[in-house]
């Protein structure tokens, strides 16, 4: 549940949820390489979302387990990652994302900057940010094509893998695979019923050229061309 002040607004002391720009979508769609782009450009104030979520949430993270009474420890990696299905596995993130979002508005609220602040990353999703911006050209949703998916799969080393101590890890990376393919999809489909941009990302632009189209998508909320940054 969004943190809300006494009128009913979302609890904003710096004012600076009011001007995020957001990036959701599906992993390996190249949202954190079009943040980089685009604060480079543009001299934004860039969030990572993945990079929060993996390092300075994780003492949250434990304390909400312990707190629902489980055990601190993370789970067992076979139980997360292979003695699943994608689906339940995909429900499970699903699940999660809204806590998620609340530790992310937490990281944004403290930020103080002259420029917009753009905020990427998976958790960041279209019917938890839809509720706390003015506008959907706010926010744009990227999602990867099959094959674009594969080719980060081949190009990306972070992609090749789970990473953990596992039983049967090609059973595990089949499983994350389809997970992050039904949570793509599912953010697809939230941003389209509420009206906010998809961009599908095959591969046919290069990165410089989606950092265009997302840049035009928020053009109204950019400095103009010539405050940008050297």
């Amino acid at each position: 549940m969004t943190e809300r002040a006494t009128d009913g607004q979302v609890w904003d002391p710096y004012g600076t949820l009011r001007r995020v720009l957001w990036i959701g979508g599906g992993q390996w769609a190249g949202k954190s390489t079009v943040a980089r782009l685009l604060a480079d450009r543009y001299g934004l104030t860039a969030y990572s979302y993945d990079f929060h979520d993996a390092r300075g949430h994780n003492d949250r993270r434990i304390a909400r387990r312990t707190k629902l009474g489980h055990p601190p420890a993370d789970p067992d990696p076979d139980a997360t990652w292979v003695d699943t299905t994608p689906r339940d596995m995909a429900a499970e993130t699903l699940a999660g994302f809204p806590v998620r979002f609340e530790w992310a508005l937490d990281d944004l609220r403290a930020l103080v900057s002259g420029r917009p602040v753009l905020a990427e990353g998976w958790g960041l999703r279209p019917e938890l940010v839809a509720p706390i911006i003015d506008s959907p050209r706010r926010m744009v949703v990227m999602v990867p094509t099959e094959a674009f998916r594969d080719r980060q799969l081949r190009e990306l080393p972070r992609a090749a893998g789970v990473g953990h101590n596992l039983s049967d890890p090609a059973r595990a990376q089949r499983n994350r695979l389809e997970r992050d393919r039904l949570v793509a999809e599912d953010a697809a489909r939230s941003a389209r019923r509420l009206g906010i941009r998809v961009i599908e990302v095959d591969g046919t632009r290069d990165a410089d050229a989606v950092a265009d189209l997302v840049a035009d998508h928020f053009r109204p909320y950019l400095p103009p061309p010539e405050d940008r940054k050297a």
